[in-house]
C-alpha cells in the first residue's frame, strides 16, 4: 500500500538553476544547438545571449558584459571553423522558401527575424532567381502560382469556394503584389497546367 503523503505526490519539482557561464559551457551548449538547428550567426548569437541573460539573472556574481564577450568569441570561433556559415544558411533558406511558394516579401521578413541582414537576403534572392529562371520576374509569379495550387485558388478553385477579392487578399497577405496575384488568379486551368509542366512546379 502506498503511504506516501498526498502533498508529496503532487509537489512540483523546482526548476533547475541555470549553469554559470564559462567558455566550455557555451561551446558545448552551442554545439548541441547546432546539431538540432541550422542558424545564421546573428540568430545563434541571440540564442546564446538569452542563456547568458538567464544565467546572470540567477548568478549575481557574473558580469553580463564579460559573459557577452565570451559569446562573441564563440561566434567568431564557429565561423572560422565553418560550424556557422551565413552564406550557406541564407542560400539554403532562400531555396527552401522559394520552393514552398513564398514571396520575396515573405522571405525577407522570415530571414530578418533570424537576424540576417537585408542586403544578404536580397543578394541571394537575386542569385537564386537569375540561376533558376530565364526571366527572373517569373520567380515571383511561379511562387504565387504554387501557393494558389496549394490553397486551391484561381485556376485551382474548381468548386468556386473563394470569391475573386477573397483569393486576391489571401495572396496579398502572403506578400505578393496586386499585379502578380491578379496574373495568377486570371489564368485558365489549362494555362496553369502548362506553366506547371513547363517549369516543373
Amino acid at each position: 500500500m502506498n503511504t506516501e503523503p498526498e502533498e508529496r505526490k503532487h509537489k512540483k519539482k523546482k526548476p533547475k538553476a541555470p549553469k554559470k557561464i564559462t567558455q566550455s559551457y557555451l561551446r558545448n551548449s552551442g554545439l548541441f544547438y547546432l546539431q538540432r538547428f541550422t542558424a545564421s550567426s546573428g540568430h545563434f548569437k541571440s540564442v546564446m545571449l538569452r542563456k547568458v541573460k538567464k544565467s546572470c539573472a540567477f548568478h549575481k556574481d557574473q558580469d553580463y558584459e564579460e559573459c557577452a564577450k565570451l559569446v562573441d568569441q564563440l561566434v567568431n570561433e564557429f565561423l572560422d571553423q565553418g560550424l556557422l556559415d551565413d552564406a550557406g544558411y541564407v542560400r539554403g533558406m532562400v531555396t527552401s522558401l522559394r520552393r514552398q511558394g513564398k514571396s520575396q516579401r515573405a522571405i525577407m521578413a522570415k530571414l530578418q527575424q533570424k537576424r540576417v541582414p537585408p542586403h544578404a537576403i536580397e543578394s541571394e534572392l537575386q542569385n537564386f532567381d537569375e540561376e533558376n529562371f530565364e526571366d527572373p520576374k517569373e520567380a515571383e509569379f511561379l511562387s504565387a502560382l504554387k501557393l494558389a495550387r496549394k490553397r486551391k485558388l484561381g485556376p485551382y478553385d474548381r468548386t468556386q469556394k473563394y470569391e475573386y477579392d477573397k483569393a486576391l487578399s489571401i495572396l496579398a497577405r502572403q506578400g505578393f503584389s496586386f499585379d502578380t496575384s491578379r496574373s495568377v488568379l486570371e489564368l485558365s486551368a489549362t494555362d496553369a497546367h502548362e506553366w506547371e509542366y513547363k517549369k516543373l512546379l
